[in-house]
Formats: C-alpha cells, structure tokens, sequence
C-alpha cells in the first residue's frame, strides 16, 4: 500500500514537480496569513519560518485512532542583487516593476517542511517534523518589448519575484547555479531524501 502525500499548497508548480517525480498527492487547504510571520529575519530563515506557519494552519482530514498522514507545505521567495526580498507580485504593474529590477543575478530559495502525524486520542500528533531551504542563483532576463507577451503567457503574475522558469519562462532563463526545481518551487532533492528518511516509501 503506497503512501499519499498532503500537500498544503494551491502551487501549480509543485502539483507538476510532484506528478512528474509519481509521488501520490493530494491537495489540502491552509489558511495562514503570510503577513503574520516577522519579515525583518533573515532572508532563508523567513521563508522556512513562513512554511511552518503555513504548517500550523493545514486544514487536516479527519482520522481514526492509528492512522498516519504526511503533510508537506513550502514557500518560495526571491531576494535580488540589493538584498530586497520579493514574494508573489500584488498585480500586474508589481509583476512589471519586479521584472525590470532583474537585471543581475537574483536569489531564488525555498523552504518545505514535510510533518508525518499520527492520530491519537482524537488528535493529529506530530511523530517526526523535517524542515529543509535550499537556494539558488539565475539569472532570468526580459527584454522590455516582451515583457507583456510573458506575462500573458507565464505565470509570473502567481511566482516569487514574477520569475517563472518553466513552460513559457523557460526561454529567458539564461543561468541557473545550484537547485533548478527550488526556483520552480520544490527542491525535489532534498524532498526524496526526506521522504525516504521519514519512511513514506
């Protein structure tokens, strides 16, 4: 009997990452509020603290005494030259403003973390918590006359940064040092070895 895992995340990426590496999924809500989690820490340290905290606000399923689950929930944020970080754009003219800054080499990281919970005496228990961020550096460059033509076609309105290296984006990415799914949005790695570790297989 195989394992499925619950991924507490509406991210397309990461639904594409996990079908791709035939790792059982299924999709469950979570209700954090991003700006709850303190923005002045350390750049890797905000985006693992804002994965946990996502963590805390998974909506689990309802269990039976014994059953076991794995959740999974990640983020994934940019930080440029300049050491300004970037989440998802606001809208259209953020997404913009965001590309036109990416003129060096940009900061990619993503923090996961996978929590295998067993149901006791009514409630979910957490048995064993893995917590992992992995950066990378690109460099992902948009001439100004396609910008909107990528827009349009990406999804860079719904990335970090407005960065989205795959399907459409995948032609302005000129250079990628280190984990290519973390910019993507799961370091598929770092999660196998994980979920190995974990016993999910």
């Amino acid at each position: 009997m195989y394992n499925t895992l619950l991924l507490a995340s509406s991210s397309a990426s990461r639904k594409i990452l996990l079908t791709e590496a035939k790792i059982p999924f299924k999709v469950i809500k979570q209700t954090a509020d991003e700006s709850e989690v303190d923005h002045s820490m350390p750049f890797e340290q905000l985006v693992i603290a804002i994965a946990q905290h996502k963590m805390n606000h998974a909506e689990l399923p309802e269990g039976k005494e014994g059953d076991v689950i794995f959740v999974l929930t990640a983020d994934t944020m940019g930080q440029d030259s300049n050491g300004v970080v970037h989440g998802k754009p606001k809208d259209r003219a953020d997404a913009i403003v965001k590309i036109e800054g990416l003129t060096d080499p940009h900061t990619t990281a993503t923090g996961f973390c996978l929590e295998k919970k067993l149901f006791k005496d009514g409630l979910w228990h957490t048995e064993k918590a893995i917590k992992k961020v992995v950066a990378a550096n690109s460099c992902f460059l948009i001439p100004d006359n396609w910008i909107e033509r990528y827009l349009e076609h990406s999804w860079g309105l719904k990335c970090s940064s407005a960065i989205a290296i795959e399907g459409y984006g995948e032609q302005f990415l000129d250079v990628v040092n280190g984990s290519y799914t973390t910019i993507k949005g799961l370091p598929m790695f770092q999660l196998r070895q994980a979920l190995e570790e974990m016993g999910f297989y």
